[in-house]
């Protein structure tokens, strides 16, 4: 299937790490909630190694010039194979998504970094799906991959991020802070239908001067066709959370990070890495196109 019949799909970040299956399955998951098509996008950033055309420079004549052949060869040598190898695992990502179902699939390739070739994507992409731990963090288990953060803050469409494990989710909790953005992003998610037929739970973490606000955004998306139950907790946001997740076996987490949103302070810095770092279940951020 050709790209351009991907122009609003499921756009899935793959490296080959371990992680692979578990990004499959969760943007299998969401084709089929959406019933959108499935994009998978492998990159191959540059090398780490220092720049042939500045080693030209320093090499010399002689023997020296037959070594910056040979690193020459050396680099279009490995360029291949990454490209190989990136077709390889693609074709076997493929395979995993269809083997879900009637699902929609393509693949692409492209030379860079993980957030150039994401943005070059976003006006053609409903939601990104990347995993927790790239392939420079497999044997770490709470560590995230180093590009996942960067990746997170580039985009301005949802991003689904998925832990080691995936499963489709059958309990979801929201936590929404009263600005005007979580309240349009709520609307969405409920137009959505991605959320249909779960069971949801509406988290805000403030004061009695909250209820009000929180309990009226509820019964807004119950009459929109949402099972979703409101609760109004206090404490430190990121602690209270994770321990409400615990407490109602929560699968899925639901989050917004806008210009004037009080979520902002955790998509800057250590920040984002530690909230995603903490989170063993998937984690649905949602962005918007003017922040």
């Amino acid at each position: 299937m050709s790209e351009s019949s991907t122009a609003s799909a499921i756009t899935a970040c793959i490296d080959g790490s371990g992680m692979t299956g578990a990004i499959c399955d969760a943007a299998g998951w969401l084709s089929q909630r959406l019933s959108t098509p499935v994009r998978l996008l492998h990159v191959i950033e540059k090398s780490q190694s220092p720049v042939l055309e500045d080693l030209s420079g320093t090499i010399g004549l002689g023997s020296r010039e037959q070594l910056l052949e040979e690193l020459t060869s050396l680099d279009e040598q490995r360029g291949r194979l990454a490209m190989e190898h990136g077709r390889h695992l693609l074709a076997d990502a493929e395979a995993h998504i269809r083997e879900m179902g009637n699902i929609e699939v393509s693949s692409a390739q492209r030379h860079g970094s993980i957030s150039e070739a994401l943005q070059n994507y976003e006006n053609e992409t409903r939601a990104f799906v990347i995993g927790r731990r790239g392939e420079d963090h497999q044997t770490e288990p709470h560590r995230i991959g180093s590009k996942v953060e960067t990746a997170v803050r580039a985009i301005h469409k949802p991003v689904l991020v998925a832990p080691s494990d995936f499963k489709a989710p059958e309990r979801y909790m929201i936590a929404f802070d009263g600005s005007p953005e979580s309240d349009r992003a709520l609307d969405e998610l409920a137009h959505s239908r991605l959320l249909s037929g779960l069971q949801g739970h509406l988290i805000m973490v403030g004061g009695k001067e909250c209820r009000q606000q929180l309990s009226e955004t509820c019964n807004r998306l119950i009459n929109q066709g949402m099972q979703v139950m409101a609760h109004l907790l206090q404490g430190e946001l990121l602690p209270t959370l994770a321990q409400f997740q615990e407490e109602h076996n929560i699968d899925l987490r639901v989050m917004g990070a806008y210009s004037h949103s009080r979520f902002r302070e955790f998509f800057v810095g250590s920040n984002t890495s530690r909230m995603i770092s903490e989170s063993k279940i998937p984690l649905l951020l949602l962005r918007r196109t003017e922040d």
